[in-house]
């Protein structure tokens, strides 16, 4: 039996450096929403080295997506991007001022991975694991949720409560 069901949130953007900042507390008021309050600085840490490595590497475009996904005791976090070439962990040098991205979501994550999709593009994710405390469903509040968001909200969201469309905004952001 499963007693908590799954809460989804997709969200796709040009990665470019002013939406990464977004999407991070795009990310964080989620997690709030959902009462996962002690993921928010592991899970926005890892959004940003992922965002940013599709920003820095990324081909032929910048457009990706970001996807997080609750299923009982596992937050799930990916981005989807449309370059099929697949990244490597580079070992950690203390000194490095670049390539420690995914050395960075290795080390915060309980785990990690990337995989093709399709022929063209990619999936990085990590995951953590969720407090087995969250309460089974998140009572619904628009304005509070609004309020959480501290910047506009562009994406299509999908939780437990069904699928809806953030009002008055886009579904692309950038």
């Amino acid at each position: 039996m499963i007693s908590q069901p799954s809460r989804q949130y997709a969200v796709e953007l040009q990665a470019l450096p002013s939406r990464i900042g977004q999407v991070r507390r795009i990310v964080s008021a989620h997690l709030r929403y959902w009462h996962l309050d002690p993921l928010i600085d592991r899970a926005a840490l890892g959004v940003t080295e992922l965002l940013t490595n599709v920003h820095l590497h990324a081909r032929p475009d910048k457009t990706c997506t970001v996807e997080m996904e609750l299923l009982l005791d596992r937050l799930t976090v990916s981005v989807h991007d449309h370059d099929p070439r697949l990244p490597e962990l580079r070992e950690a040098d203390t000194f490095a001022t670049s390539g420690r991205g995914l050395a960075m979501v290795a080390a915060v994550a309980d785990s990690w991975g990337v995989r093709p999709e399709g022929d063209s593009g990619k999936v990085v994710w990590f995951t953590l694991p969720a407090p087995t405390t969250a309460p089974a469903r998140p009572i619904h509040d628009p304005t509070l949720y609004e309020r959480a968001v501290e910047a506009p909200a562009p994406g299509h969201l999908v939780d437990d409560l069904g699928p809806r469309h953030a009002p008055a905004r886009s579904a692309v952001v950038g």
